[in-house]
């Protein structure tokens, strides 16, 4: 275990404890019988065809082998392939409940999040044993869900126990690493977003929170050719880099160490059911890859302009009204989104004189604030390279999409949560528009 991962359980208030390394799987049932309490309950493995057949069933074996009394396991269809929808959790939460058991996920981030939530709703612990590196979930609390038809991160406990064998993260499919690996390069503008967050007072910056989320995120992505390769021990550096960002939101008591407006896009997508019809369906960590361009060259645009000498009496005079906004948003929008976006969106608008002292503060700091932004991202090209090494889209079309598409998916994502962002500071600036109209531009990213 790495010295980080022991700093975040240290301060984690969920999460027992996290094994990641080679042979882990053989020791499963042993480190789970240790730190749940099952002496007087059976466990329920939790899985789908294809992470029974990689890990599930050495689990059940490493169960009863430690003297566990085991469940006839929950396996779900392999194909079509599970999705995050509440439905699914309430089938495991009651299968929970008529055998008084607690909760083993076998697989990645879907079947972690279901079981999660459907533990979290039971009020009990559970375990998880993580199949591929495809995602930072795995020891974060909250699991996104889709239900009513929204994408929301429903509460509930992060896991006791996190297991992960690297052999089999290695093993798993090349996607599921490209998936993990755009996951956790989000963190490189979602960090530029939580620095203009503190810098303008709305979500002050958590010391730890933020060393345990982007210490390792420069060697985590470091090898993307190894991991495309299969190595193990650059998976190493992967899954302790995903481990870390799930473990900063549990000392933090939120998602903001792990993810700004990149994860909007990918948010948005998935209420679009995009490559939800797939084989396999179109991941999490996908989605954010393309959010994560799109926002690092989104971050070019507007560094490339002077904060400092923003015309403020100008900015003000052009800002909206609420109801203008409000109109915008359920013109673009419509139904339960439109609802969600109004909500969010009106808890962070800011009225003319808010906005002026905002602008106001923020350029007196530019200096260095502008200092930590360009310490903390990456450039766009460079990242789309390490991206299509590793086995992440790069291109919309990656994902299924059009450049144009991505385009109009910067106004939902401007709208979608109340958290602070660089589209927020762009529109309170009046540069919104002209920003995204650089970034598709002819010899722009994806032009």
């Amino acid at each position: 275990m790495s010295d980080a991962i022991k700093t975040g359980l240290t301060h984690a208030d969920q999460t027992e404890v996290v094994e990641v390394g080679r042979g882990v799987l053989a020791r499963a049932g042993a480190i789970i019988a240790e730190h749940l309490d099952v002496e007087a309950r059976p466990v329920l493995i939790v899985a789908d065809e294809r992470t029974w057949a990689a890990a599930g069933q050495a689990v059940q074996q490493s169960l009863r082998d430690a003297g566990l009394s085991v469940a006839e396991p929950l396996i779900f269809p392999g194909t079509p392939a599970l999705y995050a929808a509440y439905e699914h959790a309430e089938t495991i939460r009651e299968r929970l409940r008529e055998l008084g058991a607690l909760g083993v996920a076998v697989g990645a981030g879907t079947l972690n999040d279901l079981v999660k939530l459907a533990s979290g709703e039971l009020e009990q612990p559970y375990a998880v044993v993580g199949t591929a590196a495809s995602m930072d979930g795995y020891t974060g609390f909250g699991a996104p869900m889709t239900r009513d038809g929204v994408k929301v991160t429903m509460p509930c406990p992060a896991p006791t126990v996190v297991l992960f064998d690297l052999d089999v993260a290695a093993a798993a499919p090349k996607n599921m690493v490209g998936s993990g690996y755009g996951d956790l390069s989000a963190k490189i503008p979602g960090g530029a977003d939580w620095i203009l967050s503190d810098a303008v007072g709305w979500e002050p910056m958590h010391p730890l929170a933020w060393q345990l989320v982007q210490g390792g995120v420069a060697d985590a992505l470091a090898d993307p050719l190894g991991l495309a390769a299969g190595e193990p021990a650059a998976y190493e550096g992967l899954v302790n880099g995903l481990i870390l960002s799930g473990l900063s939101m549990q000392v933090y008591g939120g998602t903001r160490p792990a993810s700004g407006a990149e994860h909007y896009f990918s948010h948005l997508w998935e209420l679009d059911h995009l490559g939800q019809d797939w084989d396999p369906p179109l991941s999490h960590g996908f989605k954010v890859a393309i959010g994560t361009l799109a926002m690092c060259a989104f971050y070019e645009r507007f560094m490339a302009r002077d904060l400092a000498a923003l015309d403020v009496d100008a900015a003000v005079a052009a800002w909206p009204s609420w109801a203008a906004i409000e109109t915008d948003i359920r013109t673009r929008l419509s139904g339960s989104l439109a609802d969600h976006c109004v909500k969010e969106t009106r808890t962070k608008y800011l009225d003319a004189d808010g906005l002026r002292q905002r602008l106001t503060a923020l350029i007196g700091s530019w200096d260095e604030v502008r200092a930590r932004l360009q310490s903390q991202l990456k450039p766009a090209r460079e990242l789309q390279t390490m991206l299509r090494e590793a086995g992440a889209p790069s291109v919309p079309e990656d994902i299924g999409l059009t450049a144009e598409q991505v385009k109009q998916t910067f106004h939902s994502a401007a709208y979608y949560r109340s958290r602070y962002s660089v589209l927020d500071l762009a529109r309170e600036a009046g540069w919104f528009d002209e920003l995204v109209e650089e970034v598709f531009a002819p010899g722009g990213l994806w032009t």
